[in-house]
């Protein structure tokens, strides 16, 4: 859903019923419920612009970083089941378990 005001405009409001005007007269002005004006209180109250803008681009920020962790950690977990599945057909094929060993299990040679 699209936010229907911007970060200033919440702001302005909250200033408006700051300023002395009734919390009733300034949802009625905007077209919002008083809930949604003490809900963008609760998360704007006490901010300048500045300060939303930056908040903004902190969450931005935060959002992506947490995108990039989900991935890297999804592409640990395949690696790791990768390894592991490599890792015992190895394991195998040096013990003798197996008489098939490919040349991944064959240790670097010259080293």
């Amino acid at each position: 859903m699209k936010a229907r005001f911007t970060d200033e405009q919440i702001i302005g409001m909250i200033k408006e019923q700051e300023a002395g005007e009734k919390t009733a007269d300034v949802c009625r002005r905007h077209g919002i419920s008083s809930a949604t004006f003490y809900k963008y209180k609760s998360k704007y109250g006490g901010m300048e612009p500045s300060d939303a803008k930056r908040l903004r681009a902190l969450e931005d920020e935060n959002g992506k970083l947490k995108k990039l962790l989900a991935e890297q950690m999804l592409d640990n977990a395949m690696l790791r089941d990768i390894n592991s599945k490599n890792g015992d057909a190895c394991w195998e094929a040096a013990s003798g378990g197996s008489p098939v060993r490919s040349a991944r299990c064959e240790p670097a040679a010259g080293v």
